[in-house]
């Protein structure tokens, strides 16, 4: 790593190797939404917290996620060929710290119903993405998994989204200071 240079603030340099923990914080300082990926049929429904989500094409209408290959929901996903993407309301931090980690909940425990094609739905979600599982690559320690659309859902208006930076969760002020609107042209 190299020394701060006299005068400014401390800067944080690596080269390779990249050791994981410092790549971990430095990708803790791009602020994400959450997400709770649900798959399974009623008997067998599991879901865990994720948020390494992305949208990656409009047409045709294509998303992904990146799970850890020791996830218990890999095999889920794998059976059903399908998945939901939750993403989740401000107010909703112990519904992801519920599904974070090894003893996670279970979406029998949870208010949830089912999609049109029976995929588990969060029911409180902010927004939900239900998607068939079009392809899966690896990633490393994780397995990227790209879905399409097939059905999407608002059930509640006007919520804060959930984020997570520098390795806390919380909701995002309703008009952040110094916001200016984004336009796409």
């Amino acid at each position: 790593m190299s020394a701060p240079s006299e005068g400014s603030a401390e800067i944080l340099h690596q080269p390779e190797p990249v050791e994981g923990r410092l790549l971990r914080n430095v990708c803790g300082l791009f602020v994400t939404g959450v997400t709770v990926i649900t798959s399974g049929e009623e008997g067998r429904s599991e879901g865990t917290t994720v948020n390494s989500f992305t949208s990656v094409s409009l047409d045709p209408p294509l998303v992904l996620f990146c799970l850890h290959k020791a996830s218990r929901l890999r095999t889920v996903i794998d059976e059903a060929g399908s998945f939901v993407v939750n993403f989740l309301a401000g107010p909703q931090e112990p519904l992801a710290r519920a599904f974070a980690g090894k003893d996670t909940a279970a979406v029998k425990d949870v208010p949830h119903h089912h999609s049109a094609e029976g995929m588990p739905v969060l029911s409180e979600a902010l927004a939900f993405l239900a998607c068939r599982l079009e392809n899966e690559f690896d990633g490393g320690d994780h397995t990227i998994f790209v879905g399409r659309v097939v059905e999407l859902g608002v059930p509640r208006e006007h919520q804060e989204p959930l984020i997570f930076f520098r390795g806390s969760l919380g909701a995002l002020e309703e008009e952040p200071r110094g916001a200016h609107p984004i336009f796409d042209g």
